[in-house]
Parts: C-alpha cells; structure tokens; sequence
C-alpha cells in the first residue's frame, strides 16, 4: 500500500506547483508527484470502488467509484491525463469538457466521465 500523503504535505505541494507556474517555470518533480499523488488520494477518498482506473503517468493511478471490479489486463473504464491537466482538473482550474476537448484526457469506457466528482476542493 502506498504512503498516505498528510493534507499538509499535499497543500504544500499544490502551492509549490502554483507558485511554479506563477512564475512561468516548471514545478519540481518532487512537487509535481506529490500534488499528483496527494489529489489522486482525496479522489480515491471521495469514490472509492474499483471500476474507474484514473491514470496520471508518470506519477500515479487509483481505481475509484463503486462497480464491477477489474482483476486482469486492462481495465474496460479508464481515464488518463498528463499531470498538469490532472491538478487543473482536480483543483477547479480547468473544466472537464474543455480538457475533453483540448484532446488532453483519454477517457475510455461507460463509466469513464468523472467530471461529476471534479473538482475535489472549491
């Protein structure tokens, strides 16, 4: 099982990710991963299950909202996005029709569309 990341932590990563992007820089990998994970984690506490894979390469992957669950191979229902859309998303930044859209979420399967459960925080 992978290590809760603290609500202090995970804020502490969101704001560095913010102010990175602020001032026009990448934020550092450290930061990125943790508000990933961190975001990854507050969706998996708000619906949990197994019938949704929600992919964040390269730093994570949870299985959420309750269903049929998956044990082999590929999941039928997953969504995928790069980090950056992923903290937008979660953050209420960004919109899910308009990441749709943009082409910058692979969403695959029935179940797939998770913008019912975006964003995690106001």
């Amino acid at each position: 099982m992978a290590r809760k990341i603290s609500t202090d932590d995970g804020r502490a990563a969101l704001a560095a990710v913010r102010a990175a992007a602020a001032a026009s820089a990448p934020p550092s990998r450290t930061d990125n991963a943790t508000a990933v994970r961190y975001l990854l984690q507050l969706l998996a506490e708000k619906a949990p299950g197994n019938s949704v894979e929600v992919r964040v390469p390269p730093f994570g992957a949870v299985q959420v909202i309750e269903g049929p669950r998956h044990t082999r191979g590929t999941p039928p229902n997953v969504v995928e996005t790069d980090p950056a859309t992923w903290i937008a998303l979660a953050t209420g930044a960004e919109h899910w029709t308009d990441a749709a859209t943009a082409g910058r979420i692979s969403a695959s399967g029935t179940r797939a569309d998770i913008s019912t459960l975006l964003p995690l925080r106001p």
